[in-house]
């Protein structure tokens, strides 16, 4: 009895990645099976045994004995006196079976098959490959970067799987070279032309939380709640954190001892500034805690329209504002609230409000500046011509103008 190792006909499907060895076999099956239908016409009287152990193949065909001119299917039947050249025993009404080896296909078939069998596997592998990250969306991985181009970078998972990390997905100050090791969460699965594509990302709010997950004990066993998280990548970013135990400090345990949990966060994401909150239902309280680190001196909500004014003294005006606008910007997402910034203004201190320009600054411009919070002569004068154009939409020579027209003011 000779047998058909098909480990040693098909020696490279042994380091096929992501497939079961049981799986495999399964499909040599399906493949010899559609040779047996091709060369016989069925598969029906075939048994195909496949050795998932040590990868061997045997092929049996069964066909009924019949007299001599009357078998009518030479495919099911044989006739004895053919049957008796190989077994004298064999009668009529007896079953003839037989062994079919490889060779007996002839080259063509073999090699067609082998093509078959190489398409097979690779889809088979494509989808095991999109089975397993379609269900670790959300998940940190750890790749090594292959290859960076302009627009994204390719890493390859530990098993040499291809993810792809868009620039759009990668903070501002990520550089990455050829070798260097990734963090980034499993952000989006696709099949694109039977391949599968998967996107990772380092910017999504997802990334931040499952990294406090790993930083923070008891965030990973549900003592602490992460409420929401908003984050403008490699700047700033707000956590909102929750404890169910009036024992935890759900704040202090996220930062730990001299801030030894959350530092290794913040370099994990290029010194990110991270602010974590303690989430309340109380909404004046929320707003004033999202807008650390400034000092609020009142708020007047309109819980209608969804927004927020606030008071501050002068000094802490551009702290709740925060470079190039993040804080306050962040503030509203995490709050939900709309947030506009005012400044009380100083008994001993003579300012004008920007409105008394109106005359001769357009409206628009005006408002530019309420928008970040600048509605006095004096807010404006206090910081520089740069800081102005990259805080507003405006032109630097705009700027310059409506600066000249606030000096004469108090000239």
């Amino acid at each position: 009895m000779s047998n058909i190792n098909l480990i040693d006909s098909f020696q490279e499907f042994k380091d096929f990645k992501n497939i079961d060895r049981p799986t495999m076999m399964s499909v040599l099956e399906d493949v010899f099976r559609s040779m047996i239908r091709k060369k016989y016409g069925t598969d029906e009287n075939c048994d195909v045994i496949v050795n998932t152990d040590n990868g061997d193949l045997e092929i049996w065909r069964t066909r009924v004995v019949m007299e001599d001119g009357f078998s009518e299917d030479d495919d099911l039947e044989i006739e004895l006196a053919e049957a008796k050249k190989i077994d004298e025993d064999l009668e009529v009404g007896d079953e003839y079976i037989e062994q079919i080896t490889l060779e007996s296909f002839g080259r063509r078939a073999i090699l067609a098959a082998r093509q078959t069998l190489v398409s097979k596997i690779l889809e088979l592998e494509k989808d095991e490959i999109f089975k397993k990250y379609k269900d670790r969306v959300g998940e940190i991985v750890t790749g090594e970067v292959y290859q960076v181009w302009k627009k994204e970078t390719l890493v390859l998972d530990d098993e040499g799987n291809e993810l792809l990390l868009p620039k759009t997905e990668q903070i501002p100050a990520d550089y990455f070279k050829k070798g260097d090791s990734v963090k980034a969460i499993v952000y989006k699965v696709d099949m694109m032309n039977s391949n599968p594509k998967i996107i990772i990302s380092r910017t999504a709010p997802e990334f931040l939380q499952r990294l406090f997950e790993l930083e923070v004990p008891e965030i990973f066993d549900g003592l602490i709640t992460i409420k929401k998280i908003v984050r403008e990548p490699g700047e700033r970013a707000k956590v909102a954190v929750e404890s169910y135990d009036d024992r935890i400090d759900p704040v202090g345990a996220c930062v730990g001892m001299k801030g030894s949990r959350i530092h290794g966060i913040v370099r994990e994401l290029k010194n990110e500034n991270i602010d974590v909150i303690n989430y309340t239902n109380n909404t004046q309280l929320y707003i004033q805690r999202a807008l650390s680190p400034a000092k609020i001196t009142s708020i007047k909500l309109d819980d209608e329209k969804k927004t927020a004014a606030v008071y501050l003294k002068p000094d802490q005006v551009s702290l709740a504002i925060g470079r190039g606008g993040h804080n306050i910007k962040l503030a509203g997402k995490l709050t939900g609230y709309e947030i506009d910034v005012y400044r009380e203004a100083d008994e001993h201190d003579e300012d004008v409000d920007i409105e008394e320009f109106s005359d001769e600054i357009d409206s628009w411009i005006l408002d530019e500046f309420k928008r970040i919070g600048l509605d006095t002569a004096k807010s404006v004068l206090a910081l520089s011509v740069g800081e102005l154009v990259k805080r507003t939409d405006l032109e630097e020579e705009t700027v310059k103008e409506v600066l000249s027209i606030l000096q004469a003011e108090f000239e």
